[in-house]
């Protein structure tokens, strides 16, 4: 059900010239059945984990003392692929039920502990023994240095496949999303552009000649006035074959896969990329990427995050070990940067019996948050109707779409389910507030009807505007593709000649005072008033594929 390799390179030749032109646990690893046991309480709680000048403070609680050799605690900082007591010890403290750890950070130096984690020990019977959970650092941005103001003024968006950009201000967007691969950006490239980065000490090579589709677009976005989401893609090439996880290496093809955080020299790579874009792309010549999403749909194992495993757990720990590199490294350069987590609309049903259901792929990415250390991580989500082709967002199928919890897909028209959820006490942010919700992908066919369509977006625009979770509504895309309509998903604004379609004006006047005219057409299209269906929650549905039922 899922769209099959929507997520497009586009512009890299306009965006060149524009560029020239504007200058804890244990893990056990067999095979592709791995698993990843969850300790079985720990009589050590890590309260706290912050940065504090240039130091890290670890604050950490006991009611009972562990049995101890020495009357020692012993703090470990392990990399992220590193498990029990077999990192470094950063510091030592006296056993106690309240105690406090103090030791360098040493940001962007050899050793640096920005994006470790870390744990208690004590030397007990003459061996190391893990007495609490991992911890990682919860404030990077406490040290960031090119902290921009963010570009917030709208949640109308675009995911485009041109740089039409007189369209898009037509239309009245004020966001965009953009898809980076990484495999492209590392190394030298044919030599000719070499750009060098060091990082804690190694020096890295990127690609000059890549980078400069990413600098002319953003760029681009900065000059024009859109606010930027960058999806961070991991791709198979030469130069990044490190960044390639150990299980991803067969012979499966797809769009991305899962970043390396179980080898030394695939992690450390990935840490100086996540710093190399953040000092990239925050303000300065080529402009601000507002947000970052770390891989596309990442339940969707097969499709879009591939690990040759289907043990939920193993996947969904690799990929908490990634975004929190990420998180980390964009967090410690631009304070206002957000960083997003990304699913699909599969919440409780698989189309692909490979990947995994969204739901409970986002409640083992909480635990592992809530456990390792809570942080301001944001949702991606991408409600597509159920099926892709279905053109009715206001009555979905009952078989796929219903308003309890158990639904099979959350779509438009369920779509508070979803920010409900994410208003539960163990979802909330650090601040205990609800985490921002965009909806980066979002679109809506015309294959049985430009009416269908147009209503479709009014409807679904009405109701993101009207959640107050939701930041963004990102529509797929301004114009169709071929390939694409031969499976009758046909998802954009204009038609394959460059011609407008009746959605075209519907999405350009909603949000502005024009809105209630397009409303009032989508109404009489539905059959029933767009704003009433949304503020009432009133849930249609129909009990099969029939199109005017």
């Amino acid at each position: 059900m899922r769209k099959k390799c929507v997520m497009k390179r586009v512009l890299a030749g306009i965006m060149v010239f524009a560029t020239v032109a504007l200058a804890g646990k244990t893990s056990a690893v067999v095979g592709t059945n791995a698993t990843v046991a969850e300790a079985a309480g720990r009589i050590v709680k890590i309260n706290s984990c912050v940065i504090s000048g240039g130091n890290v403070v670890v604050d950490v609680s006991s009611s009972s003392l562990p049995s101890s050799d020495d009357g020692k605690y012993y703090l470990y900082a392990d990399e992220v692929y590193q498990d029990g007591t077999v990192g470094e010890i950063v510091a030592t403290t006296d056993r106690s039920p309240n105690a406090s750890f103090t030791f360098p950070l040493n940001h962007y130096q050899q050793g640096s502990n920005l994006d470790k984690k870390f744990l208690v020990a004590v030397k007990s019977g003459g061996s190391m023994v893990q007495v609490s959970d991992e911890h990682y650092i919860t404030n990077p941005e406490a040290i960031a240095t090119k902290t921009a103001g963010r570009n917030d003024h709208g949640m109308k968006g675009i995911l485009p496949n041109s740089a039409d950009a007189a369209t898009f201000r037509d239309l009245g967007v004020a966001q965009m999303v953009y898809n980076l691969y990484m495999g492209d950006i590392v190394g030298p490239g044919d030599g000719s552009n070499v750009i060098p980065f060091s990082y804690n000490g190694v020096d890295y090579q990127f690609n000059g000649t890549a980078l400069a589709q990413y600098d002319g677009f953003v760029r681009w976005c900065s000059l024009n006035g859109f606010q930027l989401t960058m999806t961070i893609l991991n791709n198979k090439t030469e130069a990044g074959a490190d960044l390639i996880h150990p299980l991803s290496r067969d012979a499966h093809v797809c769009p991305g896969y899962a970043m390396n955080t179980d080898e030394d020299g695939g992690t450390q790579h990935l840490k100086a990329i996540a710093a190399f874009l953040a000092q990239r792309y925050s303000g300065g010549t080529y402009g601000t990427v507002d947000n970052w999403v770390v891989g596309n749909e990442v339940n969707a194992r097969t499709e879009w995050y591939y690990l040759n495993s289907t043990n939920i757990e193993l996947n969904v720990s690799e990929y908490v070990k990634a975004f929190r590199i990420f998180y980390n490294e964009i967090k410690a350069v631009n304070a206002n940067a957000r960083v997003y987590t990304s699913f699909d609309q599969e919440w409780n049903r698989k189309s692909n019996p490979g990947c995994f259901l969204s739901k409970e792929y986002l409640d083992r990415f909480n635990y592992y948050m809530n456990r390792e250390g809570n942080i301001d991580w944001s949702l991606s989500f991408h409600p597509y109707n159920a099926p892709l082709y279905d053109p009715y967002a206001w009555k979905q199928q009952s078989q796929y779409v219903s308003t309890k919890l158990t639904t099979p897909y959350i779509t438009m028209e369920n779509i508070y389910l979803l920010t409900d959820y994410m208003c539960q006490a163990s979802f909330l942010a650090p601040g205990g507030k609800v985490r921002d919700i965009s909806l980066s992908e979002i679109g809506f066919t015309s294959s049985f009807g430009e009416d269908a369509q147009a209503a479709s977006i009014t409807y679904a625009y009405t109701m993101a505007e009207n959640n107050p979770y939701i930041s963004s509504f990102i529509l797929f895309r301004e114009t169709d593709d071929a390939h694409e309509m031969e499976s009758h998903i046909a998802q954009g604004l204009k038609n394959l000649d460059g011609s407008k379609k009746m959605a075209y004006d519907f999405y350009k006047n909603l949000g502005t005072a024009n809105a209630a005219t397009y409303k009032a057409q989508a109404s009489q299209i539905i059959g029933q008033d767009v704003d009433a269906l949304v503020t009432n929650r009133t849930f249609l549905s129909r009990g099969g594929w029939f199109l005017n039922d």
